[in-house]
């Protein structure tokens, strides 16, 4: 019930904050326009030849979108502490990952819808869904990247109090995490030591898996970047609980 609840009151403030949703789809949607169409007639290093670089963004621009909505999903725990709704919440006789889980559902939820938005409209630039059963397993993917970076962002709100604070330090993290997940180019572009530090960002599996499942081109197997991304996922959910459950309610 306190998840339903939870997950019911994060939809009803994405339906009310619609200016926070094109906010967040314009970037994403800039990216498409100008970087998939301006660069589909280039050739783009160990790009597949039969794989426009257009095909090749858009399952790294949905990885983008997750991410960055995710990541901000963790302002609506500083909002709740300053309103006075935390404290309540958190004196209420339900177990702290069920709090943590309301969010996480919510937060996703949320997420997934712009990722669908962004993912239609690149049906309209070109883009082709090969089947029902790639898709799935894109959603799959899809679910997964929400519920790491949620939770990441349940980590710093936990441990934060001011809004400004928190949105600097999540653009300070999330920006490298998007650049270092090879969603704008191969990660084989970069030289060794950067290589390694892709390696060790969950997004770099995520968008490799959704590119795996949508144009059948990724570096890994979807059998490894899933297993990679539900470790990550059990780690980053344990870790949110347990800074929520230490965050002060004042």
């Amino acid at each position: 019930m306190c998840i339903y609840v939870l997950w019911l009151r994060e939809m009803k403030r994405f339906y009310r904050a619609k200016s926070r949703v094109i906010g967040t789809l314009g970037m994403p949607l800039f990216m498409l326009l100008f970087l998939g169409l301006g660069f589909r007639r280039i050739s783009v290093p160990d790009v597949p030849a039969d794989i426009g670089y257009l095909s090749y963004l858009v399952p790294g621009v949905i990885g983008m979108t997750l991410l960055f909505s995710s990541s901000f999903a963790g302002m609506s725990v500083l909002w709740d502490r300053e309103f006075g709704f935390l404290k309540e919440i958190m004196v209420a006789p339900v177990s702290r990952i069920s709090i943590v889980l309301g969010r996480i559902v919510g937060g996703s939820m949320t997420a997934l819808i712009q990722g669908f938005v962004i993912l239609g409209l690149s049906l309209f630039m070109g883009f082709a869904i090969p089947g029902v059963i790639p898709l799935v397993i894109a959603i799959g993917f899809m679910i997964l990247i929400c519920i790491i970076f949620i939770s990441l962002g349940l980590v710093f709100a936990s441990n934060m109090k001011d809004m400004h604070g928190y949105s600097l330090i999540t653009n300070f993290i999330v920006f490298p995490l998007f650049l270092l997940s090879g969603a704008l180019f191969p990660l084989s572009n970069l030289p060794g030591w950067l290589q390694a530090l892709a390696y060790c960002d969950p997004l770099t599996y995520g968008v490799d898996g959704l590119r795996g499942a949508l144009i059948g081109v990724s570096a890994f197997s979807l059998v490894f970047d899933a297993v990679i991304l539900v470790v990550s996922a059990l780690i980053m959910i344990g870790c949110g609980t347990f800074f929520f459950e230490r965050s002060e309610t004042k």
